[in-house]
């Protein structure tokens, strides 16, 4: 992994400071938001947004690519990126707070395109997998250190949203100085949804399921800290402890992946996901528990998305993999759309902040559910005949979606080769 850090420092460390900005703008915009007056739904609207730009960027960009190549992509979107932190307190009205996160998602879309193409380029079989695991990590610690840097200003001022845009400023300069030569770029063509429910309802399901947990976990999280009258430390200790949770479980739950029925990990990860929220939403009054529920969520919610990816695979052929990705992302980005409306809604009731447990809570028991009744109508395959699973996180792009599914291919074939070899 070591090799992989030197080989790509530039481009890992543009990505943390953009994860940096990234982090730091969504976790503003929702105490911000409360300052100004915004009601729930309305902020819910504008976290919503975010996820509509990240779906069409993530179908627009590879185009973009194609015509103008990744540098402009990259220097152009990064750019305004940076100019749309810096409008958010200069006009806070609520429809251009919309516009802006529909133009911030579909530019953060695009650039992970761009790097993350790069980072396929400087990676080769033998150390594809490392590069993968390292990029989702400086991704989670990029974002983890936004929520601190949050505490260096107050919200109600300027400096909190020119620190993120000057992150995304600098990040273009290594990247673009010291990356050479750029990569080709090609992405695979999706597999239709309707073939691909018939592959895995499950795996579509789930991550349509999925989307909402995780969209309303990064988008609603920061609106729940304010409407909770959580202070700024406690609202960025708060989103900050979700990544965290990810980070430490991803492999313990990968380890066990490749080693029990998956669809009977899914509902168990669900079961304790759900116990999380039930902790958060009965005794979210205290800090501590506040906080140990946050872990729970984050640490079941994003391994789920790896796990919905292995069980998929396991019933399709190599050759589909790559194309299943792009209909997965599709799927997630539908109910990342949605999960902030209803989370923002639900909380605007009589529930008031408890509803962002309440929805959370409601998506993990369909997803407990859907796994057990398709554990009743499709039998389940032998371990030793099921892939590999490889660690993704939900802001992945197509890109690192195909990335990862070269790399699971390729540990399937070497285990079938190792297995063939042996005496």
């Amino acid at each position: 992994m070591w090799q992989v850090f030197i080989s790509a420092w530039a481009l890992l460390f543009g990505m943390f400071l953009l994860m940096l900005g990234n982090g730091m703008q969504g976790t503003l915009l929702g105490i911000r938001g409360e300052l100004e007056g915004f009601d729930t739904f309305a902020m819910s609207i504008v976290m919503s947004a975010y996820f509509v730009g990240f779906l069409g960027g993530s179908r627009l960009a590879p185009g973009m690519i194609r015509r103008v190549g990744h540098v402009r992509v990259f220097a152009a979107l990064a750019s305004l990126i940076s100019v749309v932190m810096i409008l958010y307190p200069t006009f806070p009205y609520i429809w251009l707070w919309v516009l802006g996160r529909v133009l911030i998602g579909f530019c953060f879309s695009a650039v992970y395109v761009t790097a993350e193409s790069w980072l396929n380029n400087a990676a080769d079989n033998s150390n594809r997998g490392q590069a993968l695991s390292l990029y989702m990590i400086i991704q989670t610690l990029g974002i983890v250190a936004a929520q601190a840097m949050l505490l260096v200003a107050e919200p109600d001022g300027f400096i909190l949203f020119v620190i993120p845009s000057v992150a995304v400023s600098i990040a273009i300069t290594p990247i673009l100085l010291s990356i050479s030569p750029t990569p080709a770029f090609e992405t695979t063509k999706p597999m239709s949804l309707k073939e691909l429910m018939s592959f895995s309802p499950l795996g579509c399901v789930g991550m349509f399921i999925l989307g909402g947990i995780f969209s309303a976990q990064f988008g609603m999280s920061s609106v729940y800290g304010a409407e909770a009258g959580l202070s700024v430390a406690q609202i960025s200790t708060f989103v900050a402890t979700f990544f965290i949770g990810a980070v430490v479980l991803q492999y313990p739950i990968g380890w066990l992946s490749d080693r029990v029925d998956r669809r009977f990990l899914i509902i168990v990860v669900s079961i304790v996901g759900f116990g999380g929220c039930i902790i958060g939403m009965l005794m979210g009054e205290v800090f501590t528990l506040l906080l140990l529920s946050a872990f729970v969520i984050g640490a079941m919610a994003n391994p789920l998305y790896s796990l919905l990816i292995a069980h998929t695979n396991d019933f399709l052929e190599h050759e589909d993999m790559a194309a299943a990705s792009g209909g997965l992302i599709f799927i997630n980005g539908l109910g990342a759309i949605l999960g902030p409306m209803i989370t923002g809604w639900m909380m605007g009731t009589s529930l008031g902040p408890a509803g962002f447990y309440l929805f959370t809570a409601v998506l993990f028991a369909a997803m407990i559910a859907y796994a057990g009744y398709r554990s009743t109508v499709r039998a389940t395959l032998p371990v030793e005949e099921t892939g590999s699973y490889v660690p993704m996180g939900p802001t992945a792009t197509s890109v690192a979606m195909e990335i990862a599914q070269e790399y699971a291919i390729e540990a399937d074939l070497e285990e079938e080769d190792a297995v063939l070899q042996t005496p």
